[in-house]
């Protein structure tokens, strides 16, 4: 087989290889869908009749008796216990008790089935998406992260892995599962229609092995930012729904089915803060390890270029955030806040500076 021939045939190869991963993505897009639609039928059919249960908690007599039992459904001629005992949490000395609440199913027996169906087709998803992450990488090559497209379809398959590890880990966290769908599906589509880029060679600054270290730990740490501000955004709701019960309000039907089956508003904020706190020295990482790139591929390890920047000051924020979280004083509400604003940060330096400045960064292209 002659040289140009051999080049042909690798063309057409690859070429294959990057229509296989495009059908994946696809794929995996469909089954996310099915998945979603399951979710929404599991927090459907969660029982709306336990409303008084986070009522009663946060009463003199409820926090006296906070040990609440598990949650039970009736069955023909018995029960069946869905979720071990509720367990009771506190945020702060003084603060009021809480259980947590039993989860999207809300103790529907149905409702639990119907979770389990939607972790299932997750699971099916995700393998069929990180087959087509392998399929992209194996068209061009290399590591499949050279662009804003390939960053997409890897980050959200790392976001869905993080989820599954947690619960395999037998977290309860299952109620994230709607949330996390919803924001898969939106980050694909904005993929596979906006950002979409052909398979191609990267340019010879990239052609370093800083890429697989430097970039795969910026995409396991934004995907891993995003469970916590998830959870940050639902704390926010839940303690804003536990304050108008303790103040004697009552909260709407809608609210009330929702945010009664999540967990205690303090049980959320140690979540997100956990998560924030476990992956933020490997951020402190990947800027450092950018930054020995630089110098290696530029000759300087700082040069402030603005996405240099911003990972910089998503850095501080997450660094303000964690040193709020630990001080008296600066727990709830406005830690949170502050939360929310490093992540927008980081949302920023992906979204923003990719799309709307001009840097040394720009030369991965949408």
């Amino acid at each position: 087989m002659t040289l140009a021939a051999a080049t042909e045939l690798a063309a057409a190869t690859n070429e294959h290889l990057a229509s296989i991963s495009n059908t994946l993505i696809y794929s995996s897009m469909a089954v996310y869908t099915l998945a979603f639609f399951a979710y929404i039928a599991e927090w459907l059919l969660g029982s709306r009749s336990k409303v008084a249960r986070t009522a009663a908690a946060l009463t003199a007599d409820g926090a006296k008796k906070a040990q609440a039992p598990a949650v039970t459904v009736k069955k023909k001629g018995g029960t069946t216990v869905l979720e071990r005992p509720q367990v009771v949490v506190r945020s702060t000395s003084g603060a009021r008790d809480v259980p947590d609440g039993p989860g999207a199913h809300g103790g529907d027996e149905q409702g639990d089935l119907y979770g389990r169906i939607a972790v299932s087709l997750t699971v099916l998803a995700f393998l069929v998406e990180l087959a087509g992450v392998v399929a992209r990488a194996a068209s061009v090559e290399r590591a499949p992260w050279g662009n804003m497209y390939e960053f997409n379809i890897t980050f959200s398959t790392v976001a869905v892995a993080v989820y599954l590890v947690l619960l395999a880990l037998k977290k309860n966290i299952r109620w994230l599962g709607l949330f996390l769908i919803t924001t898969v599906l939106l980050d694909l589509g904005l993929a596979v229609t906006v950002l979409y880029t052909a398979s191609d060679q990267l340019v010879p600054a990239l052609h370093s092995y800083w890429l697989y270290i430097h970039v795969s730990t910026a995409i396991f740490c934004g995907a891993v930012f995003y469970v916590g501000a998830v959870a940050t955004i639902l704390y926010l709701f839940k303690d804003a729904y536990e304050n108008k019960l303790v103040s004697g309000g009552k909260p709407g039907a809608f609210a009330t089915s929702v945010l009664e089956r999540l967990p205690a508003s303090a049980s959320l904020d140690k979540f997100a803060y956990r998560i924030n706190a476990a992956v933020f020295p490997l951020w402190t990482f990947t800027i450092i390890a950018g930054a020995i790139w630089a110098g290696d591929a530029w000759g300087r390890y700082w040069n402030w270029d603005p996405k240099e920047t911003w990972s910089f000051i998503t850095w501080v924020a997450y660094a303000c955030y964690l040193h709020a979280r630990a001080t008296a004083g600066w727990k709830g509400r406005k830690a949170a806040y502050l939360a929310m604003i490093a992540f927008a940060c980081w949302l920023f330096n992906y979204y923003g500076v990719n799309i709307f400045v001009t840097g040394k960064h720009s030369y991965a292209g949408v």
